[in-house]
């Protein structure tokens, strides 16, 4: 029995006199993970997607994981996509083994099956489609359904007597063509109702009654098995997937796989989420972070004052100036107090550095020991750089790790320049459709019988087709797995994280302000910091303060910048003046920034 192996989050520092509150929930059983989980088992292309990322495309080293466990996430979409094939091809038996036995009578529902099926492709996934597939999507399902309960009732009919034993298919079709559901068209005696309420007699009396019955039968066991199918995942929320039974990550059944390709992946990528040492796309650095905030980069000149002594200044001595003051938020102002339940408490400070993939020959050859990432960041930490890159990472993760604020801070000293880079990342709320699975199980356990002979019967219509989908892409991947070349492909960096894919596109008004809050809490520290070891090392503050005065504000004093063009925010425009104040530039942007001052 294999057990998880769990890397531990850097654990935030005690102060003499404060009391220790609870720990922290480890990624792995953390409740941004568990819905993950849950929505593995609700999205079939989510969970497509994330086994195409960590599972198929082995050569991909995976994207930081905050506040969760990638490895979990995909073991359950392992087990998820196992139980759908399993169902699929139960489903599929039954419609295989009815048309044999019914006469080919359920072939006949192929038909309106189609139709939804189409439907659903059309509309896509959106969960607002454009009008132009909207309105053929509706077109299409509703037709299929009206198809549907139309062959249903003549079905219907038939086993109850409405049909005749005598005819068969090829001997009733004249009669059905000439005198069959629209009347008889060589009499005359067709009438205009007859044209909206068709006569069910002609087509009722070419199925025979056991036909019928075995049809209807066949309908039972499929809507049957929708609703086992439906039922095992509810009651696995209950059970492993549920808030009590979750942090328990040796006794989850997803995590006892035999597959050894997946437990080779699953220990590699517990060796990778968690690791300081970011190996990364050259089109996607931060992948993991989330959607990246406003971006600060911001560079003043290193201006003696006249009233101190000067002393070295160096990218780390300005790294550990800001440490303790970022540190400090971890505890209200007054240590005696109540420390309440403010997510700061957890703030967790470490650093990372940034390497490209490209170059490595085999995935196990990324530097991950601890000797080599301490190599990197002595070296990178006082470079200028380009591909490798050191930054001091600040994290929050609040609303049980569903909302993860992540501040990447680096500063780099050259030529009497000191360049202040900041990078928030936010990574929003899982998707609601994952937040709501326990509303949706517990529902469904607690259905009347009716209920949910009803939600299966409302499914079998397009259960044939959907089967048929779930064994194809399932027959597509195992081919892609065995001729793709993924094993002996040279290393990349991730291309999605699992994460941003289960990510909602907002959050709410609160979190909305606790990201806020977060975000200038943590750029006031660091801008503090900065400011103390600039005054520390005898240099000039003002000019600092100035500039992130105005990035504060997201304005620009004209008449402190000589001969200077600047942008500020999202719809700034460019301006120049001409003072004799100073000269400098301050930039402000979304996204990536460059240095205002050249």
């Amino acid at each position: 029995m294999s057990t998880a192996y769990v890397p531990q989050q850097p654990q935030p520092a005690t102060t003499t006199g404060v009391p220790p509150g609870p720990p922290p929930t480890p990624p792995h059983a953390s409740e941004a993970t568990r819905l993950l989980c849950a929505g593995t088992y609700l999205d079939s292309g989510y969970r497509d997607r994330v086994i195409d990322e960590l599972h198929l495309n082995e050569q991909r080293i995976v994207a930081p994981s905050l506040g969760f466990d990638a490895a979990r996430v995909l073991a359950h979409a392992l087990r998820a996509r196992r139980q759908e094939l399993q169902w699929a091809g139960a489903i599929l038996g039954l419609w295989v083994v009815g048309s044999a036995l019914g006469g080919g009578l359920p072939v006949l529902f192929l038909v309106p099956g189609l139709y939804l099926a189409i439907g659903g492709w059309i509309r896509g996934r959106a969960a607002h489609p454009p009008l132009y597939r909207l309105v053929p999507a509706f077109l299409f399902r509703w037709w299929g359904r009206f198809m549907f309960a139309f062959l249903l009732v003549i079905t219907v009919i038939a086993a109850f007597g409405g049909g005749d034993d005598t005819p068969t298919y090829s001997s009733s079709y004249d009669s059905y063509g000439s005198s069959g559901v629209y009347g008889d068209s060589a009499s005359g005696s067709s009438s205009p109702s007859d044209l909206l309420v068709p006569s069910l007699d002609g087509l009722a009396s070419t199925i025979r009654p056991w036909q019928a019955w075995l049809t209807l039968v066949l309908f039972a066991l499929i809507a049957l098995c929708l609703v086992a199918q439906r039922d095992r995942f509810a009651r696995a929320l209950a059970a492993e997937l549920s808030p009590q039974r979750f942090p328990d990550a040796a006794s989850d059944p997803a995590e006892q796989s035999e597959g050894q390709r997946f437990r080779r992946l699953r220990d590699r990528v517990r060796i990778e989420q968690h690791a300081p040492l970011v190996m990364y796309h050259e089109a996607r650095p931060f992948c993991g972070a989330g959607v990246p905030e406003e971006t600060w980069v911001l560079a003043v000149e290193l201006r003696p004052d006249p009233e101190k002594e000067q002393r070295p200044i160096s990218n780390r001595t300005v790294l550990e100036t800001i440490r303790p003051l970022l540190a400090q938020l971890r505890f209200p102002a007054d240590h005696s107090a109540h420390l309440g339940r403010d997510r700061l408490r957890w703030l967790e400070i470490d650093e990372c550095v940034f390497l490209p993939a490209e170059g490595l020959l085999r995935r196990e050859e990324a530097p991950y020991y601890p000797q080599a990432f301490e190599d990197h960041r002595a070296r990178a930490v006082e470079e200028g750089a380009e591909k490798r890159r050191h930054f001091l990472r600040v994290r929050v993760g609040g609303w049980e790790e569903e909302l993860v604020v992540t501040v990447f801070v680096r500063i780099h000293t050259q030529g009497r320049m000191l360049t202040l880079e900041i990078a928030p990342h936010v990574l929003l709320p899982v998707r609601e459709d994952f937040k709501n699975a326990d509303r949706t199980a517990h529902r469904f356990r607690h259905n009347n019988a009716l209920g949910k002979a009803a939600w299966g019967l409302a499914r079998v219509p397009g259960s044939l087709v959907g089967s048929v989908v779930v064994l194809g892409r399932s027959v597509l991947y195992g081919w892609r797995l065995l001729t793709g070349g993924y094993a002996g492909a040279l290393p990349d960096g991730p291309a999605l994280s699992v994460r941003e894919l289960g990510s909602a596109p907002a959050g709410s008004t609160f979190q909305e302000m606790d990201v806020e809050r977060y975000l200038r809490n943590v750029q006031d520290r660091v801008a503090n910091g900065v400011r103390n070891a600039l005054a520390e090392a005898g240099y000039l503050t003002g000019e600092f303060v100035q500039k992130i005065t105005n990035i504060s504000n997201n304005t620009v004093h004209a008449d402190k910048v000589e001969g200077s063009t600047f942008v500020v925010g999202d719809h700034g425009s460019a301006a120049s003046t001409h003072t004799t104040t100073s000269t400098s530039s301050t930039t402000s942007t979304k996204g990536p920034a460059t240095d205002g001052n050249g």
